[in-house]
C-alpha cells in the first residue's frame, strides 16, 4: 500500500470528528487498488461493514463481487470505499456534516 494512502486509513480508523464515532464498532477505509481505473463509492457502511471494518462484505457487497465476476473483473482489481466512514445507527441517511 502506497504510504500516503496507508496514513489516509489509519487516520479514518483512528477518526472521532464526528458523533459517528461514538456509535460505531469499526471506522470502515477504503479497499483495494486505489490506482484502479474503477472505483465503487457507497454511501455509508453498514452492519455488517462495521463489525469487520471493510467496506461492501453484505449484501450489496455480495451483489456487487457477483457483478465483477459476471464482467470478469475481480475485487482485488478495483478500489471499494463509502463517502462517510462510519456506520449511522440504524442505518439511517448520514447528515452533510457526517
Amino acid at each position: 500500500m502506497e504510504p500516503e494512502l496507508e496514513t489516509i486509513r489509519q487516520r479514518i480508523i483512528k477518526c472521532t470528528k464526528c458523533e459517528l464515532s461514538k456509535t460505531r464498532t469499526n471506522s470502515v477505509p477504503g479497499k483495494g487498488n486505489f490506482l484502479s481505473d474503477v472505483i465503487f463509492v457507497g454511501e455509508a457502511p453498514g452492519k455488517n461493514e462495521d463489525r469487520n471494518g471493510e467496506p461492501f462484505i453484505g449484501i450489496a457487497g455480495q451483489r456487487l463481487t457477483q457483478a465483477l465476476e459476471n464482467a470478469g473483473i475481480s475485487r482485488e482489481s478495483i478500489y471499494i470505499t463509502n463517502v462517510v466512514k462510519c456506520r449511522p445507527p440504524n442505518n439511517r441517511v448520514p447528515t452533510i456534516s457526517e
